[in-house]
C-alpha cells in the first residue's frame, strides 16, 4: 500500500490527479467558513445544542451547518436523491430500462434527473430549516425577502458541492461526493483529540475507559476492513462453443458476491427514522403545552440517543433496512438470467430458476451476517460511550464506515490507475 503511495506522488498523470484532489479539499475548507450574514450564531448554537439530528447531519458537513455557513446542508440532498433514483429505476420500468439497457447516454440521462430531484429536495430542505430557525429568532431580518435569500444561498451551497464533486470525480481520484463527506468527517476529529487533551490534563478522564475505548475503536477499524473486502466467490462454468471446426473449452470464473452489499445507506435510514421526528417536533413546539409538548417530552425521555428503546429500536431498523437495501441492490433474477444468455452454469446447479434459488440461499446468509454487523456496529458507540465514560470522543458507525469505505476505494483506484500505466508501458514496448 505504501509503495502505491509513494509511486502515485511519483506518476505524473496520478500526482496531478492527487493535487486537484486536495485542491477541492480546500475549496471544501474555505466554504466552510463563509457564513450566512445576518445570523445570531449565540442563538442558533443553543437551537441546535440539544439537537441530535442538527448534530448528525453538521458531521457530514464538516462543522459548516454549525457555523451556518452557505453550505450548510451539506451534500446531503444529493445523497437522498441518489438513492431515491436508485430505488426508481426498480419501481419503474422505464428507469429501469434506462439504467440496463440505456449505456452512457442512459446513464447521463439519470444523472440529469438525479441533479433536478436534489435541486427540489434542497429546496425543501432549506424551506423547512429556514422556516424553523426564523421562529427560533436565529436571524436578526426576519423579512420575506431575506428568507427567500437564506433558501436561495443554501440550495445554491449543495448545488456547488454538487458540481465540486463531480469535478472531483472528472479530474481526481475517487468518488468526488464520497471524497467531501470524508473530508467533513475528518475535519472533526481535531476537535474530539483536541477535546479529549484538555480534560485529559484537567484530571477529568479515565485513562483506563480510554485505552479500552481506543483498542475497541482499532478492532472496529479491522473488522469494518474485513466487512467491506469480504466477497462469496460463487464458481461459474462456462460451456464449450464450436466456432467454426474448433471447440473451445470452457472457462472457469467466479461472481463476487459482497458481504455487505448495504454499506452505509441502512444505517442512515435507520437514524433518519428515528431522529427526523423528535427534530421536527421541536421545529414546531410553540410552548411546554398540548398535544405536541407532551409527544416531544415522551420521544426525548424515551428515546433518547443513550436510551434502552432508542438503541434496540436503531438496531432493529438497520437489520431490516440491511435486508431491503441488499435486494435492491443485487438482483439474482437478473444474474440468473445473464448466466443463461451467456451460455454459463454454477457447477451442480441448473440455469434459470434453480439458480436463482443458490444465489438467493446465498445472499439470505451473507445479508444476514452484514445485517448482525451493522446493528451492532450502529448502537456501538452508545454502549461505548456508556461504558468507558469518554463522551469527548465521537466514534460514530456511519463516519466509520465512510472513512474507511471511501479510503480502501480511494486507494483501490489509485492501484487500478497504476497497474493501467503498467500496462500500457508493456503494449509500448
Amino acid at each position: 500500500m505504501f509503495d502505491n503511495l509513494r509511486a502515485a506522488f511519483i506518476v505524473p498523470d496520478i500526482r496531478k490527479r492527487v493535487g486537484f484532489v486536495f485542491l477541492s479539499f480546500a475549496v471544501f475548507l474555505f466554504m466552510i467558513h463563509v457564513q450566512i450574514p445576518n445570523v445570531n450564531l449565540s442563538a442558533w448554537q443553543r437551537a441546535i445544542q440539544g439537537g441530535t439530528f442538527y448534530n448528525f447531519l453538521g458531521f457530514l458537513s464538516g462543522g459548516a451547518l454549525q457555523r451556518l455557513s452557505v453550505i450548510a446542508m451539506g451534500i446531503t440532498p444529493y445523497i437522498n436523491a441518489s438513492i431515491i433514483m436508485q430505488l426508481m429505476t426498480i419501481v419503474l420500468p422505464q428507469l429501469e430500462e434506462l439504467a440496463k439497457h440505456g449505456g452512457e447516454e442512459g446513464r447521463k440521462q439519470i444523472n440529469y434527473y438525479t441533479r433536478w430531484l436534489t435541486i427540489a429536495l434542497a429546496l425543501v430542505q432549506a424551506t423547512t430549516m429556514t422556516i424553523a430557525m426564523r421562529n427560533m429568532g436565529v436571524f436578526y431580518d426576519r423579512s420575506l425577502m431575506f428568507s427567500l435569500f437564506v433558501i436561495v444561498t443554501m440550495t445554491s451551497g449543495t448545488m456547488f458541492l454538487m458540481w465540486l464533486g463531480e469535478q472531483m470525480s472528472d479530474k481526481g481520484i475517487g468518488n468526488g461526493v464520497s471524497l467531501i463527506i470524508f473530508e467533513g468527517i475528518i475535519l472533526q476529529y481535531p476537535t474530539y483529540l483536541s477535546n479529549t487533551i484538555k480534560l485529559g490534563a484537567g484530571g477529568g478522564l479515565n485513562v483506563l475507559g480510554l485505552i479500552v475505548y481506543l483498542l475497541v475503536a482499532l478492532v472496529t477499524i479491522v473488522s469494518i476492513i474485513f466487512m467491506y473486502q469480504g466477497q462469496r466467490r460463487v464458481p461459474v462454468q462456462q460451456a464449450k462453443r464450436v466456432v467454426g471446426r474448433k471447440m473451445f473449452a470452457g472457462r472457469s470464473s467466479y461472481i463476487p458476491l459482497r458481504l455487505n452489499n448495504a454499506g452505509v445507506i441502512s444505517i442512515i435510514f435507520a437514524i433518519s427514522i428515528l431522529l427526523l421526528p423528535q427534530q421536527a417536533l421541536s421545529w414546531f413546539q410553540t410552548g411546554t403545552q398540548g398535544p405536541g409538548a407532551g409527544i416531544a417530552l415522551f420521544m426525548q425521555t424515551w428515546f433518547g440517543p443513550n436510551s434502552v428503546l432508542y438503541n434496540v429500536a436503531y438496531f432493529v431498523l438497520v437489520v431490516i433496512f440491511t435486508y431491503f437495501y441488499a435486494n435492491v441492490v443485487v438482483q439474482t433474477k437478473d444474474i440468473a438470467d445473464n448466466l443463461k444468455k451467456s451460455g454459463s452454469f454454477i457447477p451442480g446447479i441448473r440455469p434459470g430458476q434453480p439458480t436463482k434459488d443458490f444465489l438467493d440461499r446465498i445472499m439470505l446468509r451473507l445479508t444476514t451476517v452484514s445485517a448482525v454487523y451493522l446493528g451492532v456496529l450502529a448502537v456501538l458507540p452508545s454502549v461505548l460511550e456508556q461504558g468507558t465514560g469518554v463522551t469527548t470522543f465521537y466514534l460514530g458507525a456511519t463516519s466509520l464506515l465512510i472513512v474507511v469505505g471511501v479510503a480502501l476505494d480511494t486507494m483501490t483506484q489509485i492501484e487500478a490507475r497504476l497497474a493501467m500505466r503498467d500496462y500500457r508501458g508493456f503494449i509500448k514496448r
